[in-house]
């Protein structure tokens, strides 16, 4: 039994399509900056290309969030920073790839003006919530 709980449509608030109302939970709070389409190398991966930064963006945070013993299931809510609300189905779809979309977390999309350079389409932070050390998970 998941230790997260998600609330799709709370009493008089319309269903959420693309993301999760409410997700709430017990544990450690892990909080992952905003990564963007860099490989380990620092590298940009994907020059103009939405979803391969995407791909890029998602597999960062994976990556940071296996580092802190976490993975996509603990994963309470996303924040997207797009320069173009225009990238967000291919955020959707590169997120549909990693995180289980009948169980997604609380989400939030903003679009920018701009990220840290010209090149940069979307950032993406995460934060998550895993068992306490030494707890039993349910």
């Amino acid at each position: 039994m998941s230790r997260l709980t998600h609330i799709s449509a709370p009493a008089g608030v319309a269903p959420a399509t693309a993301y999760t109302h409410v997700v709430s939970g017990t544990g450690r709070l892990v909080a992952v900056s905003g990564q963007l389409a860099l490989d380990e190398e620092g590298k940009l991966v994907g020059a103009g290309d939405a979803a391969a930064q995407a791909r890029q963006v998602f597999e960062n945070l994976r990556r940071c969030l296996a580092a802190a013993g976490a993975d996509f299931d603990d994963v309470i809510k996303l924040t997207y920073f797009v320069t173009d609300v225009a990238h967000m189905p291919a955020v959707r779809a590169a997120r549909d790839a990693f995180l289980d979309p009948a169980r997604l977390p609380a989400a939030s999309a903003v679009q920018v003006a701009a990220l840290m350079g010209p090149e940069f389409l979307m950032e993406i932070e995460a934060l998550a919530v895993v068992p306490e050390e030494g707890a039993a998970s349910a």
